[in-house]
């Protein structure tokens, strides 16, 4: 049985996000739907791309991921079909997919061109389903659109590494429920420039030392409960993901505050890492 997957910036408002189920289901009773994320900011190509790059390898191979982020066509916004690492994807060709693409080639991708078959104002629900529903019946992306080699690219995508590699210049990418900062820079990316030295990270005015395995690394257990204060404190992890993220430790937007709230912090806005130099102690 078929799985298709919703990821989108509908909201839970609008009828949008149960009108494509709706359709999906008119012509495919069987078919399981997931809901990713409606709750992605309207147009946010990064945060869609860093959504989907996260989750769609935790679902079996063969599984068509819908991307509504976006989509509406136009000579420069194209409507795209992929297959990769044994999954299809269908979304506008706006950069959401070269995340992915970036570490993982795709076996195949075509543009689009079933359009003049179908007259819509609402391409997610006209051409998108369709297109997910013709795969889910065994259809090849041959019949629904040209082959074509490359896909547009996202901006700030990797992170910049001047001249004489001690610094990283990198850009947030998304900012998760609690608040949470997360940056283009990712842990093997890290190493490889890294090559064992001291760091300094910073955003805005603050800085940071030390990159934790885990948010309660912070946390000294030593310590009586009753006289930790730890609730809030700044940190820096690599994510579940593998991207290095700024952090309150047990943050709430609505008591102790968040990385993004308190260190200003929002997407596109930039993170550093200085390396620092070897003291020879001879």
């Amino acid at each position: 049985m078929a799985i298709i997957t919703l990821t989108t910036d509908f909201g839970e408002k609008d009828h949008f996000a149960g009108a494509t189920k709706g359709a999906i289901y008119s012509e495919l009773p069987d078919v399981k739907i997931v809901d990713i994320s409606h709750s992605v900011s309207p147009f946010s190509i990064p945060e869609a791309a860093y959504i989907i790059q996260n989750a769609y390898n935790s679902f079996p191979k063969g599984t068509i991921h819908i991307i509504g982020i976006d989509s509406e066509i136009n000579p420069e916004n194209k409507h795209i079909a992929l297959k990769l690492d044994d999954h299809f994807f269908i979304c506008a060709n706006n950069g959401i997919m070269s995340m992915i693409c970036s570490e993982i080639a795709p076996e195949k991708i075509v543009e689009i061109n079933i359009h003049d078959r179908i007259q819509t104002s609402f391409p997610v629900l006209d051409v998108f389903v369709k297109v997910a529903c013709h795969i889910a019946r065994g259809g090849t992306l041959d019949v629904i659109g040209k082959t074509i080699n490359n896909i547009k690219p996202i901006k700030n995508i990797v992170p910049y590494v001047n001249e004489d590699k001690t610094q990283i210049i990198g850009s947030v990418i998304y900012i998760d429920n609690y608040g949470n900062v997360v940056t283009n820079i990712k842990h093997d990316f890290f190493e490889t420039i890294q090559k064992g030295r001291p760091y300094e990270i910073s955003a805005r005015n603050y800085k940071f030392k030390t990159i934790f395995s885990k948010y309660s690394d912070i946390v000294n257990f030593e310590i009586p409960e009753e006289k930790r204060h730890d609730e809030g404190r700044g940190l820096v992890v690599f994510n579940s993901g593998g991207f290095l993220e700024i952090a309150l430790y047990k943050s709430n937007t609505t008591t102790v505050g968040s990385a993004s709230s308190l260190m200003g912090l929002g997407v596109m806005d930039a993170v550093s890492v200085n390396f620092l130099r070897i003291e020879n102690r001879e």
